[in-house]
């Protein structure tokens, strides 16, 4: 897995591409011939854009532990899946952000890329400033929660 970092701003032109961050595009680059997976976020109206070979891991992990043959399994595979598709970065640099998946999230202009661990996290920038700003005034309680019993030196 390639851990990712960063929050850049970018601009989406009218057919729905942006330039992918140099800096990301240098953390992906390994990565960038076996193209991205991109989702709707199950948390959040974002979206989540993964590299392939992250992608393939995280997957791999997950259906090993499912039984489609369960329905409460099958529903989730069904939604967790939805909407997914794969994307190839073009000759300049960019990536398209299918339609569909652009209405979910609702991105109307600028886009917000930041990472989040194994994937980069695809926000409309007002939506992002909400959600980032609603977190803010609870951030000290919730790192106290997360990380007060977590011995780091393990």
């Amino acid at each position: 897995m390639i851990p990712l970092q960063g929050e850049h701003i970018c601009r989406v032109d009218a057919k729905g591409r942006f330039m992918l961050p140099v800096a990301l595009k240098n953390q992906v680059n390994a990565s960038l011939n076996e193209g991205f997976v991109v989702k709707r976020s199950i948390f959040s109206t974002c979206l989540e854009l993964y590299p392939k070979t992250n992608w393939d891991e995280l997957n791999r992990k997950i259906i090993s532990k499912l039984n489609r043959f369960n329905k409460k399994h099958n529903d989730f595979i069904r939604a967790y899946n939805a909407g997914l598709k794969e994307l190839e970065i073009d000759g300049t640099g960019r990536l398209l952000i299918p339609r569909d998946l652009a209405v979910f999230a609702g991105i109307t202009g600028d886009i917000v890329v930041t990472a989040k661990m194994d994937c980069i996290e695809i926000w409309d920038q007002a939506s992002y400033e909400a959600v980032v700003s609603s977190t803010q005034t609870n951030f000290p309680d919730l790192a106290e929660e997360i990380l007060g019993n977590i011995n780091l030196n393990e």
